[in-house]
């Protein structure tokens, strides 16, 4: 079985991507599973796909193995569409989740629930060191930003995150029922496809 190697230092990202992926025909390995130094992946960027194929590009080069990349982040209509590609980094390397949500709830007091709308968009990104070639599937998952945090489950923004069909924010939402919905759910779907093809050619190689 051809191993992939998740690019990237998220270790939620890690268990999501793990487990959306899981029976793809790959075994699934993170840069801590095969104790690569975590500062080869990079994001230097503002824009998803540039940083997704960074990370992945960087990863296959260092190991030689098929690498994923991915970049995912939060956009606002009435920020004008930030945090964006930014949103890991927003306010600062080290302003936490719990200060960006202050700013961003700060920025929307008084807009009703229409005017806080926002999307999760996700880029997948995966790179073959031996051909060189590059594969990138995009998603998105459309919702609106809650008036206060609510939920202990997932990580980032999720909190904040409200999904309207659901009546919760992603944060409260279960695993299983996160991975069905979320942005990253909906691109990992997307590259299932991709994965199986270069896996018939990994073998017939």
């Amino acid at each position: 079985m051809p191993r992939l190697l998740l690019a990237t230092t998220n270790r939620g990202k890690v268990e999501e991507l793990k487990d959306l992926l899981w029976g793809c025909g790959w075994d699934l390995v993170s840069l801590q599973d095969i104790r690569v130094l975590e500062d080869i992946v990079v994001e230097e960027g503002d824009d998803y796909r540039q940083n997704a194929i960074l990370k992945a590009k960087v990863a296959a080069l260092a190991t030689g193995l098929v690498a994923l990349g991915e970049d995912s982040g939060l956009e606002v209509e009435a920020l004008g569409g930030a945090p964006g590609p930014t949103s890991a980094r927003f306010l600062g390397a080290q302003a936490t989740y719990e200060e960006r949500f202050t700013y961003i709830l700060g920025q929307l007091q008084g807009l009703p629930t229409p005017k806080r709308a926002a999307l999760f968009r996700c880029v997948m990104a995966l790179v073959d060191p031996v051909s060189g070639r590059q594969w990138v599937v995009e998603d998105t998952c459309p919702g609106y930003i809650a008036f206060s945090p609510r939920g202990e489950g997932g990580f980032g923004y999720d909190p904040i995150f409200y999904i309207p069909t659901r009546t919760a924010t992603m944060a409260q939402l279960p695993p299983q029922e996160k991975n069905r919905i979320s942005h990253r759910a909906k691109a990992a779907w997307r590259l299932r496809q991709v994965l199986k093809e270069l896996r018939y050619e990994l073998e017939n190689r």
